[in-house]
C-alpha cells in the first residue's frame, strides 16, 4: 500500500475512535468502536491455543476490520439494528473496500464475505467473541446505564454463537454467571 492510500485509509478507520457504541466504559463514558474492536482482537489472540484448527492471524484481522461499516453509518445496538441498516452498512462498506489498493480490496472482501456467511470456524469465533465481548462491557458498566431489556439480553446474548464450541460455551457460561452477579449486586 502506497503512503497516500494508507493514510487515506487510517484516516477513514480514525472515526471509529469517535463513534461511540451504545455501552458504557467502567469509568462512565460510551465506550468508542475502536475499543470494542481492539479488545476483540486481544480476547481472540487469547483464546488460540483454544483453537489449533483455526487460523487465529485470520480471526485476529477479522475482530479488527468488522465494525469498519460503522465509520459510515455509527454503531447501532443490536435490538435497533434493522435488515435496512445492515444493507445499507453492507453498500457502504464494500464500496469503500473497492476503493483500497489491491491486495487489501480482495483479501478484506473475502474476510467480510466470510464473516457474514458465519460458515468457517475463524467465522464463528469471531462472531461469538464480538457478541460476548458486547456483554462483558455491559458487566463492566455501571448498571445505572443498562436498559430495563439489556438484563434479559445480558443473560442471553452469544449463547447461540458459543454453542459450535465446549470452550465458547464455557467461556459464555462464565459472562453469564457475572451477569448474573452484577444483576443481584447492582
Amino acid at each position: 500500500m502506497t503512503p497516500e492510500a494508507l493514510i487515506a485509509a487510517l484516516h477513514t478507520a480514525d472515526k471509529l475512535k469517535d463513534t461511540t457504541r451504545h455501552c458504557y466504559t467502567e469509568g462512565g463514558r460510551h465506550e468508542s468502536v475502536a475499543e470494542h474492536s481492539w479488545r476483540l482482537a486481544l480476547a481472540a489472540y487469547w483464546v488460540a491455543d483454544e483453537f489449533p484448527e483455526a487460523d487465529m492471524n485470520k480471526v485476529i484481522k477479522m475482530c479488527l476490520i468488522h465494525d469498519l461499516g460503522e465509520c459510515f453509518i455509527g454503531d447501532i445496538p443490536c435490538f435497533a439494528k434493522t435488515d435496512a441498516d445492515e444493507e445499507n452498512e453492507e453498500k457502504q462498506l464494500f464500496a469503500w473496500v473497492d476503493t483500497l489498493p489491491a491486495p487489501y480490496r480482495t483479501e478484506m472482501a473475502a474476510l467480510y464475505r466470510e464473516m457474514l456467511a458465519l460458515e468457517t470456524v475463524e467465522a464463528k469465533i469471531y462472531k461469538a467473541l464480538d457478541n460476548m465481548e458486547a456483554v462483558l462491557q455491559h458487566n463492566e458498566s455501571p448498571i445505572s446505564t443498562w436498559e430495563p431489556h439489556e438484563y434479559e439480553l445480558n443473560l442471553t446474548y452469544a449463547t447461540d454463537k458459543a454453542a459450535f464450541s465446549p470452550y465458547m460455551t464455557a467461556l459464555r457460561q462464565a459472562i453469564r454467571k457475572e451477569t448474573e452477579e452484577k444483576i443481584k449486586n447492582g
